[in-house]
């Protein structure tokens, strides 16, 4: 499985923006993608994650109301629209696939920044 993530950019606070993951290969073997997300200087962390089939979704506590992941069946593709964003939410993010349910990520898309400015 590939990954290409893309959508990152500069915004204000408030502001939103839409990343992208575009999934290519063996994409029938994907369970879940998910969003993560890794600040300067912080570890990585979980962002949300949807089902490849069923499109159900589960949101880290920090971006829950503002963000929501979506399945695009037809393009291969998981978005993350991003709202209400935040100086917080400042990160370079990545998308990753999970070919077993077991929340192990062994896929991984190259990250794209996105910057909240104040």
């Amino acid at each position: 499985v590939q990954l290409q993530a893309s959508g990152g950019g500069l915004v204000q606070t408030g502001g939103s923006l839409r990343l992208s993951c575009s999934a290519s290969g063996r994409t029938n073997d994907i369970y879940y993608v998910g969003w993560f997300r890794q600040a300067p200087g912080k570890d990585r962390e979980f962002v949300a994650r949807v089902t490849w089939n069923g499109g159900r979704t589960v949101y880290a506590d920090s971006v829950k109301g503002r963000f929501t992941i979506s399945r695009h069946n037809y393009e291969n593709t998981v978005s993350l629209q991003m709202d209400s964003l935040n100086i917080e939410d400042t990160a370079v993010y990545f998308c990753a696939a999970d070919p077993q349910g077991n929340l192990a990520y062994p896929y991984w898309g190259q990250g794209t920044q996105v910057t909240v400015s104040s």
